[in-house]
């Protein structure tokens, strides 16, 4: 059997989700160590610290609200507005492809945390996947995300260049 080494994992198999890691996020100073990309007023973007794929992040209210149909109009227009941000971000600092965009919307639409919404968005290349999902239901991240966080916030830092 070959071995995948990906000890960042550790942290998740021992401490499975206590609480909202969001809110949590919300609450720690240091917004690099919540890997924090982007605040708003209504909203804010965090990285996956569990990828799917490089450059993983997510866009979620700052109030802890479950249900897309109880956000306020200012609250759709801030996620919406830092989902174009980061779309803008990743394709300078990454060249995906694509990318996936989504919401799940309760545990049986797959929602890993059912209580605080929040969009998916998943960059894409061509010939990203490979034969470990499908053998070995593994996914191999290839870049550190303390790297990618980087990249993504150059990314945003350039776009306030141009506005400026």
């Amino acid at each position: 059997m070959e071995k995948l080494w990906a000890p960042w994992r550790v942290e998740y198999i021992r401490n499975p989700g206590k609480g909202c890691f969001f809110c949590a996020g919300l609450r720690e100073k240091d917004d690099r160590k919540a890997f924090i990309l982007e605040r708003s007023d209504k909203a804010f973007t965090i990285m996956n610290r569990y990828p799917y794929n490089n450059g993983h992040v997510m866009i979620a209210p700052l109030r802890h609200i479950g249900q897309i149909e109880l956000l306020d109009d200012d609250e759709i227009l801030s996620i919406h507005r830092l989902l174009a941000r980061v779309v803008k971000a990743l394709d300078y600092a990454m060249q995906p492809k694509g990318f996936n965009m989504g919401v799940n919307q309760g545990r049986v639409a797959g929602a890993g945390v059912v209580d605080h919404i929040h969009y998916h968005l998943v960059p894409r290349w061509q010939g990203d996947s490979n034969f470990m999902p499908i053998l070995s239901e593994t996914k191999v991240i290839s870049e550190a995300l303390f790297k990618t966080y980087d990249k993504i916030l150059d990314g945003l830092s350039q776009l306030d260049n141009l506005q400026t």
